[in-house]
């Protein structure tokens, strides 16, 4: 049986994500010459379609190890990144962004093989700096819970320490004696 992982928030997305994609896309139909006659079709309605049918496909949600993540229109990408091997959250803004009121959050993680040196970007999410410090805050109980000394009795991790600290205190009164003769 696999077991099972709580899950701690379910990301929301802003509905402007749709205009954006729109937009971004005919910007790029238009600089690429060859893409000019596409951009009739794609503002009569493939490009609403495609757009909005990105938006329903998108789904990111926060585990206690894990962020999970779903996209994608024709080719769909489902994502799971450990919290423990994140790296980075970074906030991307540009104008037509900040003019739709979007961020995008860039995710970097530990190993990255990405050569555009991202593991996934989020656009959109609705609360984006509040779902940023509940990852983060996630992650940092994560790694503090794989931290812990494996016995949580405190007087004997205590009573140890002394011991090591005794032992070192006698071989340096030894090599203060060899030193001194």
């Amino acid at each position: 049986m696999i077991p099972t992982t709580t899950k701690i928030q379910e990301a929301s997305f802003n509905p402007k994500i749709k205009t954006y994609i729109l937009l971004t896309v005919a910007f790029f139909l238009t600089i690429s010459f060859a893409g000019i006659p596409l951009l009739l079709p794609w503002f009569l309605g493939l490009g609403q379609v495609m757009s909005k049918r990105y938006y329903e496909n998108l789904k990111c949600s926060l585990t206690q190890k894990h962020l999970e993540f779903k996209k994608g229109v024709l080719f769909k990408v489902e994502k799971t990144i450990p919290l423990e091997n994140i790296q980075d959250l970074t906030f991307i803004e540009n104008p037509l962004l900040k003019y739709l009121d979007l961020r995008v959050l860039k995710i970097e993680t530990a190993g990255n093989s990405n050569p555009k040196g991202s593991d996934m970007k989020l656009i959109g999410i609705v609360g984006a700096s509040d779902f940023k410090k509940q990852v983060l805050h996630q992650r940092e109980l994560l790694v503090n819970k794989n931290k812990r000394p494996e016995h949580q009795n405190g007087q004997d991790t205590q009573k140890e320490t002394l011991k090591v600290l005794g032992e070192i205190r006698d071989i340096l009164e030894d090599m203060r004696n060899n030193y001194s003769k």
